[in-house]
């Protein structure tokens, strides 16, 4: 391996990072508070560090498959270790371990929070907080789909563990196609919410914030009381579709917004992911209904909210979930489970894996009932092939062990068990909300700083997909 160029690499994305630091610096100038020391601080500290192998370092136009692993996790844990400079410099509720939670939940899009008093933090840091959201978004997108396969044309479990055959099929394109794609799209929604938000309501300031926490499935809000803070069907319903959007494949979003493929509505990933939601949002809305809200219509407004929050791992709130019957918590944590679709900005297990998780369970039964048949999964009517089932099964059960292993870790340090369980899958989900004493209105200020560390651990590991962080330990394996 050759450290300078890895080097290198990171330092591109440190300088991205110094640049959103920079934007901040500017909004905190504009608005004369006491963010502009700490984020020019961080900004020209984060600047100098990603500019140094930039001019020292030669560049090189091709890099190993174990480098391409290790630029990428490298540069997620980098990231968020300079990241978390704004908030330890400003202080307040910023300890060093809240400032290294919080900057983690922002750039892995997780959503949860320390705070108790979001709206004390200065506008420069609230811009801050949901440009992590944004550039971390934007970022595992880019470093899967775009820098990855360039590199020797290497295919990173990043990608292929996680991608449907129509997935794949809408990101044949070569990789400058894809880039643009990508950004495209990620800029497209970014730009239609935002006019959305603000011609409905909300300021120019919280119509960004609040989209880049959309578009990002991240759910940093700058109140609170989160969304529900505006009560607003408007401003909920624009939010709703986009946490749903976002949630698609961004393939799936590009060839269905330029009509290059009028039949994308008919893959199983897309019909499985909309049923799905549909029959939750109903299920959760007759639930509610004549026990937390008295009429039908309100009860269907803050279920599909909830439902399509939690299930696009945007975790925005408008309601407190945590009061609502025990049949609605529980199928708000299977969708904590299922999550959205892959080559979107969200995380958790998702619906490309359940797919093939049911398909194989099927097949399963088929070969009991006629074990010389050979049944190949498919999706759409193409053929998976064995090793991405068997990955797509190690994934779930590695998932399940791991979100076990911290609710376990939390349990020992005196967390109630609800608390402990729905934490451990809210932050390896990437969904940020749980329920308990982190629930929908609450935070993650009451966790241990033991235990803040390690769901922070869980939030890069769902992020990197699980495999991507564990590599690195592996290495020298590698040949």
């Amino acid at each position: 391996m050759r450290p300078q160029i890895i080097i290198r690499y990171i330092g591109l994305v440190l300088l991205l990072c110094s640049g959103l630091m920079f934007v901040s610096f500017l909004v905190s100038v504009y608005y004369a508070d006491s963010g502009q020391i700490p984020l020019l601080l961080s900004c020209v500290l984060t600047g100098l560090t990603g500019v140094f192998p930039m001019v020292f370092v030669p560049s090189s136009g091709q890099i190993s498959h174990k480098e391409g692993y290790v630029v990428v996790v490298a540069s997620w844990i980098l990231i968020c270790f300079f990241g978390m400079l704004p908030y330890a410099l400003w202080g307040g509720e910023f300890s060093m371990i809240n400032a290294w939670f919080e900057s983690v939940s922002g750039f892995t899009t997780t959503g949860s929070t320390i705070l108790k008093d979001v709206e004390a933090l200065p506008a420069g840091l609230l811009f801050w907080r949901s440009s992590t959201h944004w550039l971390g978004g934007i970022g595992i997108i880019l470093f899967a789909l775009v820098i990855v396969p360039s590199i020797g044309k290497v295919r990173m479990s990043l990608s292929r563990l996680e991608m449907s055959p129509l997935a794949k099929t809408n990101f044949h394109y070569r990789s400058n196609k894809t880039l643009q794609v990508v950004i495209l799209v990620y800029l497209g929604l970014t730009v239609v919410q935002t006019l959305l938000l603000y011609v409905f309501g909300m300021s120019l300031f919280d119509a960004v914030t609040h989209t880049f926490g959309t578009v990002a499935t991240g759910g940093f809000s700058t109140r609170n009381a989160s969304v529900g803070y505006y009560d607003s069907v408007a401003i909920e319903l624009i939010i709703t579709v986009f946490m749903f959007l976002s949630g698609m494949h961004f393939g799936i979003l590009y060839v269905m917004f330029t009509f290059k493929n009028k039949k994308w509505y008919k893959s199983s990933i897309v019909q499985f992911y909309f049923f799905s939601i549909v029959i939750g949002i109903i299920l959760v809305a007759l639930n509610i209904w004549g026990k937390n809200y008295d009429t039908f219509p309100e009860a269907l407004r803050y279920s599909a909210f909830q439902v399509v929050s939690i299930a696009t791992t945007t975790g925005y709130g408008t309601a407190d979930s945590t009061l609502w019957p025990s049949f609605s918590v529980m199928l708000l944590i299977y969708f904590t489970f299922q999550c959205a679709c892959a080559g979107s900005t969200a995380g958790g297990i998702k619906v490309d894996r359940v797919v093939i998780f049911f398909k194989s369970l099927k097949r399963q039964v088929l070969k009991l009932q006629h074990p010389q048949a050979v049944i190949p999964v498919r999706i759409d009517g193409l053929p998976i092939d064995d090793d991405t089932v068997e990955s797509v099964l190690l994934f779930i059960v590695f998932y399940i062990l791991i979100l076990f292993v911290t609710g376990l870790a939390l349990t020992a340090m005196n967390v109630d068990i609800m608390t402990a369980f729905s934490a451990s899958a809210a932050t390896i989900s990437t969904v940020g909300p749980g329920f308990g004493d982190v629930g929908s209105a609450s935070n993650f200020s009451m966790i241990p700083g033991l235990g803040k560390f390690l769901l922070s651990l869980n939030m890069l590991l769902g992020r990197l997909e699980i495999f991507g962080l564990m590599l690195l330990i592996y290495m020298k394996s590698w040949r």
